[in-house]
């Protein structure tokens, strides 16, 4: 079963917003077992949204449509999937019911303009529309099936998962199932070269890498009957990165994240974290809180941005600054232990750099990041060398602290 994705809207077209649906409804077909070739962006443009339309239908089973559902003069997409499917426009009952509806539960007045949205190609299926007031539509043709959705997000998606996804299964006699592995500490070429043998004698699972900051990602996918027959074939490639990989692997899902990694194995180990940050400005504490369940094990953290700050606050030594600078190994060290020791936690992790565009200097050039870590009665630290702008440069660090922490929370110290 073949699908195909056409985006319907100038303002993507121009770049004026991201086309985050396509990447949506790419990702999910591909997970319902769908074979895709082609994705579109079309303007708001009927004739030639029209042409795309009959050239999409030889070629695919399923058009999936995003956009140009509204009440305005330039939301024609409705109009023009149903020219291209010789259908006529019929005003709807279920569609006029769940319209009304929609602006009841909304508290607005529904205008005249409004009534449009109540017509679809007659003969065609309605899809109730919990976050908007535009309803999506399948149209089952003799050369191809039309699923027309809104372009909002916010609509689409729980739209598609719902009431599409539901509906495609019943269109697919098979699956693509997938395991992502979440790799930190191995760069994406290592990673590659490691699992060669792998990829290069890859039929069916399929495997592929993604880089990410500061992260490998391994995507192993399968096709197969069910999404259990699929998992019998994945495994055996799990347990070879397991082998492999060993402490680098820290996620087998989509949505794990490393700082959500972090914060279970803290709670494994009955443990707590806290920070000190300089030139990261509290983005790592950020990171860290913004994950689910972070209340259990963060403490507290200390923006120490100028050198008196440091020095008040984290007892860092002002003989320390001035010998060896503070960008050093030496002064991020005592930025964790004076954190540790005002805090209580387990383990406090500081960050000191040069996050430019000025400040570097021949030995400590822009982008030079010291990173240190205490815990029980110990205390580390490493400098890195970054390159990017100001904000990548920071990104990067803070990436770079979390990976840190990991591998010394496993027991990995390098």
């Amino acid at each position: 079963m073949i699908v195909e994705i056409i985006c319907v809207g100038t303002e993507i077209l121009m770049g004026n917003i991201v086309n985050t649906n396509a990447a949506y409804l790419s990702e999910q077909c591909a997970g319902l077992g769908l074979t895709m070739y082609y994705q579109s962006v079309v303007g708001d443009n009927p004739q030639r949204l029209e042409q795309l339309v009959t050239d999409a239908m030889k070629r695919s089973d399923i058009l999936i449509f995003s956009g140009g559902l509204g009440p305005t003069q330039d939301d024609l997409t409705k109009e023009t999937v149903a020219k291209a499917f010789g259908l006529p426009l019929v005003e709807d009952a279920t569609a006029l019911g769940l319209l009304i509806q929609s602006f009841e539960r909304f508290q607005k007045p529904m205008t005249e303009n409004n009534r449009k949205q109540a017509l679809v190609p007659e003969g065609s299926m309605v899809l109730q529309n919990r976050a908007g007031t535009a309803p999506g539509i399948i149209i089952e043709g003799k050369q191809a099936t039309a699923i027309l959705l809104p372009g909002p997000p916010n609509e689409l998606i729980p739209m598609f998962h719902e009431q599409v996804a539901p509906y495609l299964k019943t269109r697919s006699d098979a699956t693509l199932f997938s395991k992502m592995i979440k790799i930190v500490g191995v760069g994406e070429s290592a990673v590659e070269t490691m699992i060669l043998d792998l990829i290069q004698g890859q039929t069916n699972p399929t495997i592929a890498t993604y880089a990410k900051t500061g992260e490998v990602h391994v995507r192993i996918t399968a096709f197969a009957k069910t999404q259990e027959l699929a998992m019998e074939y994945i495994q055996p490639l799990i347990d070879i990165m397991n082998e492999r990989f060993t402490y680098h692997i820290f996620a087998y899902d989509e949505d794990t994240t490393l700082e959500q990694a972090i914060i279970l194995k803290l709670k494994e180990m009955n443990a707590t974290i806290s920070t000190a940050e300089s030139c990261t400005g509290g983005l790592l504490a950020g990171r860290i809180i913004n994950a689910s369940g972070a209340s259990v094990v963060y403490n507290e953290g200390f923006i120490t941005y100028s050198n008196a700050s440091k020095v008040k606050n984290l007892f860092v030594n002002e003989a320390s600054i001035e010998e060896y600078g503070v960008v050093s190994e030496v002064v991020a060290k005592e930025m964790a232990k004076g954190c540790r020791i005002q805090t209580g936690s387990s383990f406090a992790l500081s960050t000191t750099g040069i996050a430019g565009p000025n400040g570097g200097t021949t030995d400590k050039p822009v982008g030079t990041v010291c990173i240190g870590c205490s815990f029980e009665q110990e205390t580390v630290a490493k400098q890195f060398r970054l390159s990017g702008t100001r904000e990548k440069i920071r990104e990067v660090a803070v990436n770079r602290a979390l990976v840190y922490l990991w591998d010394i929370i496993g027991g990995h110290i390098n």
